[in-house]
């Protein structure tokens, strides 16, 4: 269920992250398709509470510094190691895909950290991107850390949309799937969730996080490599469980 003043505050700061200048009541309205009414409750509130302010008067509005204190705070309380990017770089490098490093949110997979391929068609993965915990290579590598009843409940809840025509449509076909991954130890997903998307998944033991990594990209390139990749991802989380767990 969307709760539509979160929906537009995201919203907002999606805008300003692609805009990357102040905006005004007007000009906002119109680009997002909003109420004017609305869009300065919206404005009013932010610029009251600091997180808005106006960096020329009658000039427009832009972000203030709070956003990043604030999440500097959420994130310093549970920082990601800088080791973990470096292992997604080394996996882009001895692979040429992107390298995607996600954990659990409620029922969705969301993606914490990213190192691009330097492929001109590639993966574009996002930070904060959230897909259902099912319907991915990455979900199942997610799902298969979690005790049965937990598992069990998420899967209950699950909507089992048809993204593509690969899709897993049920429970007993996740289950299956992940049983199959378990024997194989390595995680695959064959444009499941995105068409012509390819990936291959492992879990990430990591003190107090269930954390997943996926090396992604056009299933043209990654047919033919699954088991390559997936010996090349086991080995680099060899060393780096080694050296920094």
């Amino acid at each position: 269920m969307e709760v539509k003043p979160i929906s537009n505050l995201l919203a907002l700061l999606e805008y300003f992250a692609q805009r990357q200048r102040p905006a005004t009541l007007a000009e906002i309205a119109e680009d997002l398709a909003w109420p004017r009414s609305s869009t300065h409750n919206l404005l009013s509130t932010l610029l009251a509470k600091g997180y808005l302010y106006e960096p020329q008067a009658r000039k427009g509005y832009y972000p203030s510094s709070n956003w990043q204190q604030v999440l500097g705070q959420i994130q310093a309380a549970a920082p990601l190691p800088e080791s973990l990017h470096r292992l997604l770089a080394t996996l882009v490098e001895r692979t040429g895909e992107t390298a995607v490093l996600a954990g659990v949110s409620g029922g969705r997979t969301v993606v914490f950290d990213v190192g691009e391929s330097p492929h001109a068609v590639r993966y574009p993965a996002q930070i904060g991107k959230c897909v259902p915990l099912h319907a991915t290579a990455t979900g199942r590598a997610l799902l298969v850390q979690m005790p049965a009843a937990d598992r069990a409940a998420l899967l209950k809840k699950a909507h089992f949309e048809r993204y593509t025509a690969t899709t897993l449509m049920s429970v007993q076909a996740v289950e299956e799937e992940i049983a199959r991954s378990q024997q194989r130890a390595w995680f695959a997903g064959a444009a499941e969730f995105s068409q012509d998307l390819g990936g291959i998944a492992l879990p990430l033991a990591y003190p107090g996080r269930q954390l997943a990594l996926l090396l992604a990209g056009p299933i043209s390139r990654m047919q033919g490599r699954q088991a390559d990749i997936a010996a090349i991802m086991q080995a680099e989380v060899q060393i780096f469980c080694a050296e920094f767990l």
